[in-house]
C-alpha cells in the first residue's frame, strides 16, 4: 500500500472543506463559510426561492463570478446550506433510549422550524456532511443501551426521520395557512365538510364530523392556531409516541429487553 488517502466524492470533499481542485482568477477574499451563511440569511428572510448565486454575491458585496471560485453551482450551495442549517447537535437528555430519542426528535424539529426552507431542499442521498453526521451519530448513540445490532439502530433512526420531517412540513405549512385564512380551520372546516360530505359515501368521516372534532369553535380561542401547529402540539407527541411504542416492541422482540 502506498499510504495515499482515497479520493473523496465531490460532494463529500465540498462539505468537509477538502476540495483541492484549483480555482482560476484572482482571490476574492471570500470563503465557503461566508457564502453559505449569506445564503442562509437570505433564505431565512425571504425564502429559498430568493437564493441565487447573484443574490448571494450582492449580499456579500461581491461579483457573482467570485463565488464560483468556491462553489460551482446553486446545487452545491443548497447542499452546503442544508448541512449548515442543522447547526450543532445537542447532547441528548434522558435516562433511557426513549427519552434520548424523543429529545433528538424535538431538537431536529426545532432546528427545521428555525429554518423553514430546509424542508424544501431535496434529499438526494445519505447523510455525508459534518453536521448531518453529528445528528446521525447522536441518534444512534441514543440507542446504545438497547442491545440492538448496529444495522437495526440505523433502521430505527431512518424510520424516525420521516416522522420528524412530516411534522415539520405540517406544522409550518398549516400554521402559515391558518394565518392566511383562520376560518378555513376548526369550525369553518367542520361546517364546510358537513355541507359536502355524504354519510353514505364517507361514513367514517361523517361520524367524526358529527362528534364535533372539527367544531364548533371556541369563541375564546379565535385568532389562535389550533393545537399541534408548533413543536409542542399533541399531534407530534402522539405520532412520536406511536413510533417509539413500535420501536420498544421491536427491541423487546429482538433482544428480550424492555
Amino acid at each position: 500500500m502506498n499510504g495515499e488517502q482515497p479520493e473523496l466524492p465531490p460532494q463529500v470533499a465540498l462539505l468537509w472543506g477538502r476540495r483541492t481542485t484549483a480555482r482560476r482568477g484572482r482571490a476574492s477574499g471570500l470563503g465557503v463559510e461566508a457564502i453559505t451563511q449569506a445564503a442562509i440569511r437570505i433564505a431565512d428572510a425571504e425564502g429559498l426561492a430568493a437564493v441565487s448565486m447573484a443574490r448571494v454575491a450582492a449580499e456579500l458585496g461581491s461579483a457573482p463570478m467570485s463565488l464560483y471560485r468556491h462553489v460551482d453551482s446553486k446545487d452545491e450551495l443548497l447542499l452546503l446550506m442544508s448541512d449548515a442549517a442543522l447547526e450543532g447537535a445537542p447532547e441528548l437528555a434522558g435516562s433511557d433510549w426513549r427519552e434520548r430519542l424523543s429529545s433528538w426528535a424535538y431538537a431536529v424539529l426545532a432546528c427545521i422550524r428555525r429554518h423553514p426552507w430546509y424542508r424544501e431542499i431535496p434529499i438526494s442521498g445519505p447523510p455525508v456532511g459534518p453536521r448531518d453526521l453529528e445528528w446521525f451519530d447522536r441518534a444512534l448513540g441514543a440507542l446504545a443501551d438497547t442491545g440492538l445490532p448496529e444495522g437495526e439502530k440505523v433502521l430505527v433512526v431512518m424510520g424516525l426521520m420521516p416522522v420528524v420531517h412530516g411534522q415539520a412540513r405540517l406544522s409550518i405549512d398549516l400554521a402559515s395557512g391558518y394565518e392566511a385564512d383562520p376560518e378555513a380551520f376548526g369550525a369553518g372546516f367542520g361546517r364546510a365538510l358537513a355541507t359536502v360530505v355524504d354519510p353514505a359515501r364517507y361514513p367514517a368521516l361523517s361520524r367524526v364530523i358529527a362528534s364535533g372534532v372539527f367544531g364548533p369553535a371556541d369563541p375564546a380561542g379565535e385568532g389562535t392556531p389550533p393545537e399541534g401547529y408548533d413543536d409542542s402540539g399533541p399531534e407530534f407527541a402522539f405520532a412520536l409516541g406511536c413510533y417509539l411504542d413500535g420501536v420498544a416492541a421491536f427491541i423487546e422482540r429482538t433482544t428480550g429487553r424492555r
